[in-house]
Formats: C-alpha cells, sequence, structure tokens
C-alpha cells in the first residue's frame, strides 16, 4: 500500500500526487492510502479529508459518471473553474479581471444524452460509469431537469422497441416548450412496424418529438424561445445545457457587444445569440450546418420586433470570413466548438473589427485565440466564467475584446 498527499485537481477532476499518481475522487491537500498501478490509484482510502470534501447530493455519485466533483464543495468547485480559466491565461502572458462564476443550480441540465441496453429482464437506461461502458441507472438525477429525469423510463422502452440485443441506444433528450424532443442512435433500422410504436409511445408520454435516425416524427414544433424568436432546432441540435447558463452567457455577450448597430455572429447555431442580439441591431449569423441556419431564418421570419438577420452557411473553419467581409461590422460575437476557432480568429484580428464577444467552452484554446487578439492591438476587458454543467470539470466563458487606442 502506498500513502501520497494529492498537490491539485488534474483537467478530468482527478487528484493528482507527486509521480505524477491519478487517484480518483481526491481533492487537494488530502493524504490517501491505495495500491497503486500504472499510475493510478483507483480505489484510495482517504486518510486525512479536505476541508473542501461534502457528502455528495445524489446516491449514484460514487458509480455514476454523470459527474465528476459531487464531493467537492461548491465554493471549491466556483474557485478551481475560475484558476483553471486564471492559469489557462497566464500560460499565454495573459491578465485580465475574472467576474464571480455564474453557476447553474442544481436539476436544472435540459438536455442529456441517456445510453441504454436491452436486458433478459426488459431493458437498462442511465449514464456510463465511470470509465467504463457498463450503464447505471440513475432514477433521481440530481443533474438534470425533472422533465428530463422522468424520460428515463420511456428511455428504456425505446431500447426494449429498437436496441438490438448487443448494441447500445442513445438517446438524446431535450427539454421543449412543447414538450420533450427525442433524438435516437444506435438502433436498428426503422420499419413500419417500429414507427407505428414510437407514435404510440409519443402520444402516451407526450413527447413533441422523436428522431429515430434519419426518420421524424413530429406531433408538435421542439421549440426553443431565443428572446423574442421562437426556434424548432434541427433533431439533436446543439443547445446550451441550461436555461440559467444560456442567460448567463447571453448578458456578458449583450454587455460585450454593447451599443453596436451591426453585428456578426459566427459559429451562430440555431441563433442563441444572433436572434436576441437581433432586438436591438442588424444581424449577419454564419454557421456551417445548413439545417440549423434554415432554423434560425424561419424563427427570425416569423418573430416580431426584430431588425434584419441575414444568414450564410459557411465552414469556417475551412472558410472563415476573410477582413473585407468583416469590415462593415460594429461588432463580431464568436462561439466555436471546443477546438476554437484560430483562422477565423486571425481574420478578426487583421480586419479590426472593434469589438469581439469570445464565447467559448475551452479556457485552453480560449487562451490562444486571445493572445492572437491581444498581439493585434486588442485589450481584454474582462471575463465571465459560466458554469452550467455543475459538478463537472466543464468550463465556459465570455470575454470582452476592444481594440485599444
Amino acid at each position: 500500500m502506498t500513502t501520497l498527499v494529492i498537490e491539485r485537481l488534474g483537467h478530468l477532476g482527478d487528484g493528482i500526487a507527486p509521480g505524477p499518481v491519478f487517484v480518483p475522487g481526491a481533492l487537494p491537500g488530502e493524504e490517501v492510502e491505495g495500491e497503486v498501478v500504472d499510475g493510478v490509484m483507483a480505489a484510495p482510502k482517504i486518510l486525512r479529508p479536505s476541508d473542501a470534501r461534502v457528502s455528495a447530493p445524489c446516491r449514484h455519485a460514487k458509480s455514476c459518471g454523470g459527474c465528476q466533483l459531487q464531493h467537492a464543495s461548491d465554493a471549491f468547485t466556483t474557485e478551481w473553474k475560475m484558476d483553471v480559466v486564471r492559469t489557462a491565461l497566464q500560460a499565454r502572458g495573459l491578465e485580465a479581471p475574472l467576474r464571480d462564476c455564474a453557476v447553474s443550480p442544481p436539476r436544472s441540465r435540459r438536455r442529456a444524452a441517456f445510453s441504454a441496453r436491452r436486458t433478459k429482464k426488459g431493458a437498462l437506461a442511465g449514464f456510463h460509469m465511470k470509465r467504463s461502458d457498463v450503464i447505471v441507472a440513475v432514477p433521481d438525477c440530481q443533474l438534470v431537469t425533472p422533465a428530463v429525469a422522468a424520460a428515463l423510463p420511456l428511455v428504456e422502452q425505446l431500447a426494449i422497441l429498437g436496441a438490438s440485443r448487443k448494441g447500445e441506444l442513445s438517446v438524446q433528450v431535450t427539454q421543449s416548450l412543447n414538450g420533450l424532443d427525442l433524438a435516437i442512435t444506435g438502433g436498428k433500422p426503422s420499419d413500419v412496424a417500429l414507427q407505428s410504436s414510437l407514435a404510440d409511445l409519443a402520444r402516451a408520454h407526450g413527447v413533441a418529438r422523436i428522431a429515430w435516425g434519419e426518420e421524424v416524427l413530429t406531433r408538435h414544433p421542439p421549440i426553443q424561445r431565443f428572446g423574442k424568436a421562437e426556434v424548432v432546432p434541427p433533431p439533436g441540435a446543439f443547445l446550451q445545457a441550461t436555461a440559467e447558463g444560456e442567460a448567463a452567457l447571453l448578458d456578458a455577450v449583450t454587455e460585450a457587444v454593447g451599443k453596436a448597430k451591426h453585428v456578426v455572429d459566427l459559429f451562430a447555431g440555431c441563433g442563441t445569440f444572433a436572434l436576441p442580439l437581433a432586438a436591438q441591431a442588424r444581424i449577419q449569423a454564419v454557421e456551417g450546418d445548413k439545417a440549423m441556419v434554415t432554423a434560425l431564418d424561419k424563427g427570425w421570419r416569423n418573430a416580431k420586433g426584430l431588425k434584419h438577420v441575414t444568414h450564410a452557411s459557411r465552414d469556417l473553419f475551412r472558410n472563415p470570413l476573410l477582413p473585407d467581409e468583416l469590415a462593415r461590422f460594429d461588432a463580431a460575437v464568436i462561439d466555436p466548438p471546443r477546438a476554437g476557432a484560430e483562422a477565423q480568429i486571425a481574420q478578426l484580428a487583421e480586419a479590426q473589427v472593434p469589438v469581439i464577444a469570445h464565447v467559448s467552452c475551452n479556457p485552453v484554446s480560449f487562451a490562444r485565440d486571445a493572445a492572437r487578439l491581444v498581439q493585434a492591438g486588442y485589450g481584454l476587458d474582462w471575463v465571465q466564467v459560466v458554469d452550467q454543467f455543475r459538478w463537472s470539470t466543464h468550463v465556459e466563458l465570455v470575454a470582452a475584446f476592444r481594440i485599444e487606442g
């Protein structure tokens, strides 16, 4: 047996002791004991707990892989996430005022991807066990909204209907204004009998839409509201994880854009930022997914009181907007995937768009892109950290950039 003291928390939420040795479920400052195999103490005994250690609010926390940090206090987790951003900036030689972290409450996740398998007695649905493909049932999950949690029996029924004996079903459940929106992958091919059974399930459970692979059954449009606009996203489309998190991101983006009258929204999705901002400014929305662009445009056309919104479907990684295309805008909003937007950031920097609101879900790629903007003459005014993936290691932020001088 080996005794170790945890020095820090890793980016996946494991405690890290000298070596390095990775210790799942341990916190900085804790003394732990256990067997170390290949640099991992898989089953540590906590000899001296941290003051930040708390009882996990969910009874599934030790087995379920849906959360990584339920054993840590809210204050510790918030400060750790702030420090993740601070460290990423410092690694690029950057500093900025960090605003207090906006944290989403428990049971607020309105979107979850459940896994399900058929069993000899029926089916099992839930999240994967930590570091495993074994599914853990989570009937009283503390992470998702009550409406999403209540869908677990329905997910089991979907597995009984359409999962193969050896395959695993992935069911993305999203809460919409008109009921649940389900997108299922990994199931057997659709046929008339399956479609009929899905229709019966949708009626019985008040489901708005079921997408089984490419086959889509819509009872009611699964509406999401962005500002004054009501949008029906394509099945499986990206949506901010919580309403509270989306509101915090939107507030920060709106503040950063300020009184700009002509705004380009890059990686616009279905209009999370573009449509609310259209209440005050003309918007050009650019997004690579054509179905999402179509949903955004339809939402704008059916809304009242919004300024003009134009749109384009464009791969901003391979074909970023160029400086001559960006020159007419007073401000830019950019919300790229985890890899960041190195090519598009370079064009924004060259174009010298006066104001940039940068949304990010990866502090490391954000810091890289931020350094490029600062090098081009931008000031980094402030950073708003947002924690809408409660009890996870995931960190989001909005930053405000402005041309100095």
